[in-house]
């Protein structure tokens, strides 16, 4: 197979556990899910028992700042060798999966996991890379997570790379094929999070993805003067450039090596097409707290020229004082709406103090907008077709900009890659 083409993605050596070893144990949600519910992951700990299962080879973020982290990560890196050492790990050489995950909601959604090229990948703002981030990158975020993957000698993904496919000519058209594929899994996933099933995709059928992407990212599919841009972040932006960040590492360490073979250069993800009828984006709200809300209105006012009439494609709800109102932007300084309110929002608070959080149900917001000194801001759900020309146009997204649906429904940790000593 030509894996020259230039994709960025690309077959990779998957490891997957061996029959004795699967269980409905194996798989466990990704790992920057249910932050404030610690319980949760207590259940997790304790459906999972003794058996083989990623959790012992992730470390969930809600105890990334306990006192006890470098235990908990030397602990993972420790069972990555024992799971290596007795074998509980099948490898799959040069191998895509095709995956076929039931949601909590019934509605399946289609993937395609292998590996993603580093070196073409670029999460900075304005990068026109083949591989982008969607959402603005917190670079406070990467190095307690460099931590983690520094020494280990596995990877797992949580990482869910979108393609702009309205044809679906990529993914999709596995799914009449699978009759003919090898099965490597067929699971319940724990906790709600519905089922998973995958099989190898045959050589034939991967050269004709590989076809298909290159065709994605074909010049003349975009304006022209437009860096061509095929794979943006979906989920697990900070854990793709947190890949990106070690390998860097890696190259300033070792000047003279052969990067084309490096284990590093390289992050397992999952593909999925942006126009699945199962992939639904749901606005983040805002909230902010001890602000002189008065004072936020009339300067927003000002800078975005706010109104209640006079209609505009951009508009959002804030709540103030008990009541609601709809204010519609005349002077936006984003594609999005977000991205207008998050822009002026960041520069205000940085100057008048504050705290702001993010809420997805507007219900909360309402009840958290009631208390003194708060504003409530109630913001568009984001259609899916905005995305990649708003990538485009304007760069990285604020941070929370959209969330791709209910935690039970992210991606669940099911195949591993060696990254040290392939």
């Amino acid at each position: 197979m030509n894996q020259n083409k230039k994709t960025a993605f690309s077959a990779a050596d998957i490891l997957l556990p061996r029959t004795s070893a699967m269980s409905d144990a194996w798989a466990v949600c990704a790992c920057d899910q249910y932050t404030g519910e610690p319980a949760y992951w207590a259940q997790t700990d304790a459906i999972v028992g003794q058996k083989p299962s990623t959790l012992r080879l992730i470390l969930p973020e809600v105890y990334l700042e306990d006192a006890d982290v470098a235990d908990r990560i030397s602990k993972i890196h420790d069972t990555m060798q024992e799971y290596l050492k007795n074998e509980v790990f099948e490898e799959y050489e040069n191998a895509m999966i095709y995956l076929e995950r039931i949601q909590s909601d019934g509605k399946c959604r289609a993937g395609l996991v292998g590996k993603i090229d580093l070196e073409q990948y670029d999460y900075t703002k304005g990068s026109t890379s083949l591989v982008r981030a969607t959402e603005a990158t917190v670079a406070e975020r990467i190095p307690p997570r460099v931590k983690i993957r520094r020494g280990a000698e596995i990877e797992l993904p949580h990482i869910m790379i979108l393609l702009d496919d309205v044809k679906k000519t990529v993914i999709e058209p596995l799914s009449a094929k699978t009759d003919a594929m090898t099965k490597v899994y067929d699971t319940e996933l724990m906790q709600g999070g519905g089922s998973i099933r995958g099989w190898l995709v045959p050589a034939d059928a991967q050269e004709k993805i590989l076809d298909a992407l290159c065709t994605l990212g074909d010049a003349s599919n975009f304006a022209e003067g437009t860096a061509p841009l095929v794979y943006a972040m979906g989920d697990g932006n900070h854990s793709l450039a947190t890949a990106k960040a070690f390998y860097e590492e890696w190259k300033a360490a070792n000047p003279d090596a052969d990067t084309e073979g490096c284990p590093m250069r390289y992050a397992l993800v999952e593909l999925v097409n942006l126009h699945s009828d199962a992939l639904e984006f749901e606005a983040i709200h805002r909230i902010l707290n001890e602000v002189d809300a008065a004072k936020l209105l009339a300067d927003m006012t000002a800078a975005l020229d706010l109104r209640t009439d006079g209609k505009a494609p951009q508009a959002m709800e804030i709540l103030m004082n008990g009541t609601k109102t709809t204010y519609y932007i005349h002077q936006p300084t984003s594609n999005l709406t977000v991205g207008s309110v998050q822009s002026f929002l960041d520069a205000w608070l940085k100057a008048n103090g504050g705290k702001i959080d993010y809420i997805h149900g507007a219900d909360v917001v309402e009840r958290l907008a009631a208390s003194p000194n708060s504003m409530g801001i109630l913001l568009p759900d984001m259609q899916k077709s905005e995305l990649f020309p708003t990538v485009i146009k304007d760069g990285a997204l604020p941070r929370k900009t959209f969330s791709m649906g209910h935690a039970a429904d992210k991606r669940f940790y099911m195949e591993c890659r060696r990254i040290d000593g392939e």
